[in-house]
């Protein structure tokens, strides 16, 4: 039971994983003022905008020539995920979890994520290594999107949703292994079925919804969990969620330097992968 990459998947070499995901944060200074509306943000991906044409200086260079600069160092940069698991407690708050915990029936979690950059969250879930099925992106959640932004926390399921039994995962009478599997992508995956595609593939299969990965894709997934990453685990569980997490949760706002961290982070080993593929594993007792 590990909310860390599979075995093989970690490099040897070490460095400052925690610092590197973190230093991205902006300042609490910078955070919008607080407000009493909670929405859920947008997760349909932003409409491409039409970049201003080159001005040219007079000197025989175009102001418009730092732009490439800013996309590349956002392509240079190592992809990050922070993974949180909470824990309902008796008087209903949410409590940072172990994910070793041996789970029984009754008990009710939920994940809080957070990367590093702007991109696209899948999440699958098997249970005792069974078929995966896609849990998210969702057709009745976020209009079927899946883009995130940077810094800006996620939670799975949602503690804005309208009743309570759909705030948590709950486990149920029956003994198992439950896997998460998390895949973050700079771009969307070919052939997933997302937004106005997911709606409509809804629409036309009523009775069986759920979206289910192809043999092929699965395989390719599972591959790239055995890329080299990184990762880091704080081990501070027993806290409640803190209310700038749940505000930033409620207002699709980023969580700031000073705010509380992830208890797992996991960074790719380069900037080259464009996907980072881990997974958190349940024992349900």
């Amino acid at each position: 039971m590990t909310l860390a990459p599979f075995a093989g998947a970690q490099d040897p070499e070490q460095d400052d994983v925690r610092g590197a995901f973190l230093t991205t944060r902006p300042k609490a200074t910078d955070r919008p003022a607080k407000s009493t509306t909670a929405t859920r943000p947008p997760r349909r991906r932003p409409k491409p905008t039409t970049p201003k044409p080159p001005v040219n200086d007079g000197g025989g260079t175009d102001a418009g020539a730092t732009i490439p600069d800013k996309e590349k160092r956002k392509s240079d940069q190592r992809l990050g995920l922070g993974l949180t698991l909470f824990m309902r407690d008796s008087n209903g708050l949410a409590i940072r979890v172990d994910p070793n915990h041996d789970f029984k029936k009754g008990d009710r979690v939920r994940v809080l994520l957070e990367t590093n950059a702007d991109g696209h969250l899948y999440i699958f879930n098997t249970t005792d290594g069974g078929d995966p099925v896609m849990i998210y992106p969702d057709p009745q959640l976020d209009d079927a999107g899946n883009f995130i932004q940077a810094h800006v926390p996620f939670e799975i399921p949602s503690s804005l949703a309208n009743e309570d039994r759909l705030r948590w995962f709950t486990f149920d009478e029956q003994a198992g292994t439950e896997r998460l599997y998390f895949v973050f992508t700079r771009e969307p995956l070919t052939n997933v079925p997302i937004e106005d595609d997911l709606l409509k593939y809804c629409g036309q299969n009523k009775a069986q919804c759920a979206w289910h990965p192809t043999a092929t894709l699965w395989t390719s997934l599972k591959k790239e969990m055995e890329a080299p990453s990184r990762a880091d685990n704080s081990h501070k569980y027993g806290k409640a969620q803190t209310a700038a997490e749940e505000d930033a949760t409620a207002r699709g706002i980023g969580l700031a330097k000073e705010d509380a961290e992830p208890t797992m982070v996991i960074m790719t080993a380069s900037s080259g992968p464009k996907m980072l593929v881990t997974a958190l594993e349940l024992e349900h007792k």
